[in-house]
């Protein structure tokens, strides 16, 4: 048995309910990991609310660093006692025990903590395939990241400013704001502020930019558009104040033949290969210092609703993480 939270119907915060569970033999090409950390994304929000339809009852969570404690049929990657980690299990890691497929398993080099792993693993490989990968950011770019206090924000904030690129970013308040630029960010708009597309037609001098990573969502469509030059791409991986409203590609013809994908991490990382790659690239930037992962919240397993509840009100900053 395992304590779990489960989801038996979508909604809230209030339907994360802390069960026990039995947990199966892994089977064949299946790693059963004792859970030590688990990361929290706004992806198990939107599994929880219905906006991401999955398969009820659920237990979410899909990034989480653990140990292998049994093998399932054909596993000869890992051996018990590894400390492994995933960030895209796609649920099942809010729990004290966890099956996952071997194939989305990685191994956590020594160096990298356990709370490190649990909560770089799917916003660390998030910024890899962003920033290394769709826009392969240098030196010289500017760039504006929406959401630059957050998990996946700030890192992209340091890896990018390593890179050479100044970062432009936006946040919701001073504090935020104190945090982005200690991480790399250059100029930090506080949208609640000041106008946003008007700070970055000032700082560019009216040169705009050639991409956008925008995490948030309906705030800052068709906004983000603006703030792109001629050809500029437009990059949006998430929807943390609801879901891009539909619009016709004719605005992307008229605001200068701009580019736009909605992307996700499962593609970028869809074969083990690839998964360990970007995990390894990630874990390399970590260890060298160029990346600081900053878990700035914790909660024990039974606290996963006020983490949900954080989260969504936007009081969270960095990672957060559940602790079995």
């Amino acid at each position: 048995m395992s304590r779990a939270i489960v989801i038996q119907h979508t909604g809230g915060p209030e339907v994360l309910l802390l069960q026990e569970v039995e947990v199966s033999k892994p089977a064949k090409g299946e790693v059963q990991v004792r859970v030590t950390a688990a990361g929290v994304n706004y992806i198990d929000a939107y599994q929880r609310s219905g906006l991401y339809p999955v398969a009820l009852p659920h237990i979410p969570g899909g990034e989480m660093c653990g140990v292998v404690v049994a093998l399932g049929a054909g596993v000869n990657d890992f051996k018990a006692g590894d400390r492994v980690a995933c960030g895209t299990a796609g649920h099942g890691c809010y729990a004290e025990r966890v099956n996952v497929p071997a194939a989305r398993l990685v191994k956590v080099p020594k160096g990298i903590s356990d709370e490190v792993a649990a909560a770089l693993m799917l916003k660390g490989m998030t910024a890899q395939y962003l920033i290394r990968q769709i826009y392969p950011v240098k030196k010289g770019d500017t760039i504006l990241v929406h959401a630059a206090a957050g998990g996946v924000g700030l890192i992209i904030c340091q890896w990018a400013s390593a890179l050479g690129a100044t970062v432009i970013g936006t946040v919701g308040s001073p504090a935020k704001a104190k945090l982005a630029k200690a991480n790399g960010c250059e100029y930090a708009i506080n949208y609640n502020e000041k106008d946003f597309v008007k700070e970055v037609t000032r700082i560019t001098k009216g040169e705009m930019l050639p991409v956008v990573f925008d995490s948030i969502g309906a705030d800052t469509f068709p906004a983000s558009l603006d703030c792109l030059q001629r050809f500029g791409l437009f990059v949006s991986y998430g929807n943390s104040s609801g879901p891009v409203p539909p619009f016709s590609p004719a605005l992307l013809a008229q605001k200068g033949s701009l580019y736009m994908t909605r992307p996700t991490l499962f593609d970028y990382v869809h074969t083990p290969e690839l998964l360990r790659k970007a995990a390894n690239e990630v874990f390399a930037v970590v260890k060298n210092g160029t990346v600081k992962i900053n878990i700035n919240q914790r909660y024990m397993l039974e606290q996963a609703a006020q983490a949900h509840i954080d989260l969504q009100a936007r009081k969270t900053t960095g990672s957060s993480i559940l602790l079995p």
